[in-house]
């Protein structure tokens, strides 16, 4: 089989690193990838939001896809899955339509209201006016998230009116405002071909820029997987209270969804609530998810494509834990620093692999090999171990290598739940 992954991030290089260990994936193609997708993938050049320019990639005679991933959000809300489905190739992403799950959180709101699916209370607002009342309503902590996509940063919580109040005007159109939800988040990957639903492991990702949840909203600073304190009951309970629920409401509207849901929640003390819905693999959870998938992953994501998942054998998982670490550039994720020379990944391969590797989000390579920076989140730093407190230790380990100028990174992902497992 082959396959070709659409996109350029840290998790783009996460999928494309599982299905180069696939025995059926013969070759694995990626655009427009990064530095690191280049080790593991043949590189092309496409505009990832050009329905017909990917299509016409997947088409031709040096890619010939069997099957076309689609990583990031904005190809999906685009339409770029029914451009490639219209040349008849199977494709691991959702149709323009069934991803405004993601594009509108308004609409997300909205098919959670039809299929019972418990969330925040909310509104959605379109004036100044109509935001003001609706931030008097909730009152702190304020819950402000732009309705539209916004690469996972356009979400405010603060107990500051004046903050919320600039963020609900900065998002411009329609704004989401909603009740506060307390308890621990939790992310939860499924893989459905609109019919039947395939949970995957949960997730735990860590949002803010600095230790202890401090700092400005991120795409995301790391994450870790299993969750050693979460009932063992929970991925079931979401399964049949959230993601099959959400599946069967889009199929009855006409909209059927088929690719990778992945519902962000609490665990609140009034039970389970929806955060938020994402139409496909989020970053960073993927790069720990994927370290503990034993099933190949291929398979998996083509037989979601073509219709197969009810007779697909059930996943198998390592026991042990993964935790990933994102290293970020100077200045991120206010302004980041591009362009500075990467050092130390060689040794991390030498010394810590294969416990431990480098998955590449915003890098690239000059035409003498140097890698440099080329975006916010520069890499990520994923490490296997027999439990949590191993793969930390490995994790960091491998982190401490990596040498670039002005850069920085989360000392605390999955600490509390290490800890608390190793006590208990």
């Amino acid at each position: 089989m082959r396959i070709l992954v659409i996109g350029g991030g840290a998790r783009e290089h996460a999928i494309c690193r599982s299905l180069s260990l696939d025995p059926e994936v013969s070759a694995v193609h990626c655009a427009p990838g990064n530095a690191g997708t280049a080790e593991v993938a043949t590189p092309h050049t496409v505009d990832a939001l050009d329905g017909e320019a990917v299509a016409a990639l997947a088409a031709s005679d040096q890619v010939g896809a069997d099957l076309v991933v689609i990583g990031p959000e904005a190809p999906l809300v685009a339409g770029v899955a029914d451009a490639v489905r219209a040349r008849g190739i199977p494709v691991f992403g959702p149709s323009a339509e069934a991803a405004m799950l993601e594009g509108s959180k308004a609409f997300a709101k909205d098919v959670m209201a039809g299929a019972g699916v418990p969330t925040a209370r909310s509104y959605v607002c379109t004036t100044p006016e109509e935001a003001d009342t609706a931030l008097d309503a909730f009152g702190p902590p304020y819950v402000v998230k732009d309705d539209g996509l916004a690469a996972g940063k356009g979400v405010v919580v603060t107990d500051d009116i004046e903050q919320a109040r600039a963020h609900a005007r900065a998002c411009g159109g329609a704004v989401v405002i909603e009740e506060f939800l307390d308890g621990p988040e939790v992310s939860l990957f499924a893989v459905t071909d609109g019919e039947t639903v395939v949970p995957l492991q949960p997730a735990q990702d860590f949002k803010r820029a600095y230790d202890a949840d401090e700092g400005p909203n991120t795409g995301g600073m790391g994450a870790y997987s299993p969750l050693p304190w979460a009932d063992p009951k929970l991925v079931d309970e979401i399964t049949t209270t959230v993601l099959e629920p959400t599946v069967a409401e889009l199929r009855r509207r006409g909209t059927p969804f088929s690719g990778l849901l992945y519902a962000g929640l609490a665990l609140t003390s009034r039970g389970v609530r929806v955060i938020e819905f994402n139409a496909r693999f989020g970053d960073p959870e993927t790069q720990a998810v994927l370290a503990r998938l034993r099933t190949p992953l291929g398979g998996l994501l083509y037989a979601a494509a073509t219709g197969a998942l009810a007779d697909f054998p059930e996943l198998r998982w390592s026991d042990g834990a993964a935790v990933t670490v994102v290293v970020a550039a100077h200045g991120y994720p206010a302004k980041p620093r591009t362009g500075d020379v990467i050092e130390g990944l060689a040794e991390i391969e030498r010394v810590d692999g294969p416990q431990a590797y480098v998955l590449h989000a915003g890098t690239r390579a000059d035409e003498d090999g140097t890698v440099r920076s080329a975006g916010g989140r520069v890499l990520s730093v994923t490490a296997t171990g027999a439990d949590l407190t191993e793969a930390r230790e490995r994790a960091y380990a491998a982190v401490g290598r990596v040498r670039l100028a002005g850069s920085h990174h989360r000392t605390d992902i999955a600490r509390r739940a290490a800890a608390e497992a190793a006590e208990g």
